[in-house]
Parts: C-alpha cells; structure tokens; sequence
C-alpha cells in the first residue's frame, strides 16, 4: 500500500503540470502564432521578397493605377515626337519635359505596381498630331482631365502609397497645365 506522501506527491506533480499546461495554452492564446502567413497579416510577399501592404488597395486604386500608366506612356510617346517633330523651339522643349517627366513617374507608379501585385497596360499608345497648335491643344485638356483624375484620387483614394503618388504627380501635372497654356499662347 501506498503511503500519504507518495499519493500527495504524485497529487502535487499532477497539478504543478496541469499549471503548466495552462501557463502555456495563456501564452499561445496571447501570441497564437511566432510566424503568422502573409494571407494571415495582410501583406504580400513582392519580387524582392519583401512584405508590401495590399490590403487597402481598392478596386479604385487599380483603376487609377491602370489609367494613369496608359497616360503617362501617352505623355511620352507624344512627348518624343514633340521633340522630334515640333516646329516651334517651345514646343520641343514642351516635349522633351514630358518625356522626362512622366518618364520618371512611370517608374516610380511601375513600382507601386510590381509591389501590390497590379498588372498596368503596356503597349505603348499611337496618337499623332498633325500641327504644333494641335499638339499643345490636346495637351492642355488632356492635363486638365489628368489633374482632376489625380487631385480625386489623392483624395479619395484609399491605398496610402497610390494616394502619395497621385499628390505628387498632381503637382507636375499642374506644372505641366501651366506650361502647356503658356506654350498653347505662344502658338496662336
């Protein structure tokens, strides 16, 4: 037969590991997991392999997105033959500005783009334009429909790093508008 103090240890080392056991479900149900998936933490891994924020990125967001590169891939093939093609020195300068300038803010929506997973259009546009005035005529109201697209969407829109990008661009396009008036009154 077994003595008191061998049931009563016994009894102690159940509880000391029941307590244990309990410890332990407190701690997991505090940090359930270590490693959480990105599906779990709402990032995505990018081509680099680093975590990009995408769950704020709308329906909206990708639309802009979409739009805005088929612009600015405009902004520049048109530019380039501005450049080339222009008759007035303004209107080659004109030119030679936006292929630069969207040139670089391409880049950097390209950019936004392979980090939230958004496939943006790739062929290049083939817009013509028979005149230097024609030119300068589509490209102010083409730079006030884009103003107004990237003034609503930096407002608006409800992913951070697509919102950052519309305020900044929406600065060169007003930069631009204004340049475009002055060089449409040039020309006229």
């Amino acid at each position: 037969m077994k003595s008191k103090f061998d049931i009563i240890s016994r009894f102690g080392i159940l509880i000391v590991t029941i307590a244990s056991f309990s410890f332990a479900g407190l701690a997991v149900a505090e940090n359930p997991r270590p490693y959480s998936s990105p599906k779990a933490s709402g990032t995505v891994p990018t081509a680099s392999g680093s975590p990009s924020q995408s769950s704020s990125l709308s329906a909206k967001d990708k639309t802009f997105m979409k739009k805005a590169a088929k612009g600015g891939m405009m902004e520049v093939a048109m530019g380039k033959l501005a450049e080339q093609n222009g008759q007035s020195e303004d209107v080659k300068s004109f030119g030679k500005r936006m292929v630069a300038d969207h040139g670089k803010a391409n880049d950097e929506l390209k950019s936004i783009a392979a980090q939230k997973a958004v496939k943006l259009p790739s062929k290049e546009p083939t817009e013509k334009w028979s005149s230097d005035k024609a030119y300068m005529d589509m490209m102010v109201k083409d730079h006030e429909k884009d103003l107004a697209e990237f003034q609503e969407e930096a407002k608006n829109g409800s992913d951070p790093d697509v919102k950052n990008f519309a305020d900044k661009t929406a600065k060169m396009v007003q930069e631009h508008l204004n340049l475009a008036k002055e060089t449409q009154g040039k020309l006229q």
